[in-house]
């Protein structure tokens, strides 16, 4: 995942100016008109039935305590 300091690092590497966090926030969300986004954490070929099944049938075997 990209973070501030990394893009202000690739900045600083191919223009060698330093730029703050705060400058590269405003150059990528200002200027190039781009947002925060996060990788979704949920596998794009999951199988929601199977899932369930799991859950209901599987989890109660293994879980630990009441």
């Amino acid at each position: 995942m990209w973070t501030l300091e990394r893009v202000g690092a690739v900045v600083t590497r191919a223009t060698r100016v330093v730029l703050s966090r705060a400058s590269v926030w405003r150059l990528l969300t200002g200027r190039l008109g781009w947002s925060l986004q996060r990788p979704e954490r949920r596998a794009i070929e999951r199988n929601e039935s199977e899932i369930a099944r799991w859950i209901a049938h599987e989890w109660p075997r293994v879980k630990k305590g009441p």
